[in-house]
C-alpha cells in the first residue's frame, strides 16, 4: 500500500517543520488526537504511542519517530497495531503557492494473504482521512499563527532556525 496526502501551507517552512516534529503539540492543535505518550525521548528520535479518533472510532499505534534536520523530514515507523511495519514520511517543500507538506505511507501488511483485503481498508478507511484532517488543522493552526506573528522560531529541543 502506498498513499500520500499533500496541502500547501501559508508558512515558514522551519516552522511547518518543527511544529510537525514537536509531538508535544499534535493533541492541543490536532483535535482527532487524543494523546502521545513518550516511552523513549531524544532529540531527533523518539519511541511514542499515538491515539487518534476516526469517525469516533479510537485507534492508537506505536511509532519511532526520527527527525532528519538535515533533509528537513520527519519519519515514523510503526512499530505494533495494524498498521506495523508502516513507514510514515513526512516532506517539506517550499512552492510559488506556499509551502507543499506532504505525508507518505508505505506498508506491506506483514501477512501477505491478507494485504490485498486488509491494505485498502487501513488505507482507504483510516490512514487518508486521519492524514488529510492532520494537514487541514495543522494548515488552519500554523497560517492562524503565522498571521499573528505566534510561530515559535525556534523548537528549544531543535538545532534548526528559521532564515
Amino acid at each position: 500500500m502506498h498513499t500520500g496526502n499533500s496541502i500547501i501551507i501559508q508558512a515558514p517552512r522551519l516552522a511547518i517543520f518543527e511544529t510537525a516534529a514537536n509531538l508535544e503539540l499534535w493533541p492541543k492543535i490536532l483535535p482527532h488526537y487524543r494523546y502521545i505518550r513518550y516511552l523513549e525521548r531524544g532529540p531527533d528520535r523518539n519511541l511514542v504511542v499515538m491515539a487518534a479518533v476516526r469517525s469516533g472510532i479510537p485507534i492508537s499505534w506505536t511509532s519511532e519517530q526520527i527527525i532528519d534536520r538535515k533533509n528537513v523530514e520527519v519519519h515514523f515507523h510503526h512499530l505494533k497495531a495494524w498498521t506495523k511495519g508502516m513507514h510514515v514520511v513526512w516532506s517539506f517543500k517550499e512552492t510559488r503557492a506556499g509551502v507543499l507538506v506532504e505525508i507518505v505511507h508505505d506498508l506491506r501488511f506483514r501477512i501477505p494473504l491478507l494485504a490485498p483485503i486488509v491494505e485498502p481498508v487501513i488505507g482507504r478507511g483510516f490512514i487518508h482521512p486521519v492524514a488529510s484532517k492532520t494537514l487541514r488543522c495543522m494548515k488552519a493552526h500554523l497560517e492562524k499563527a503565522s498571521q499573528t506573528s505566534a510561530i515559535p522560531i525556534r523548537n528549544p529541543k531543535s538545532k534548526i532556525q528559521n532564515g
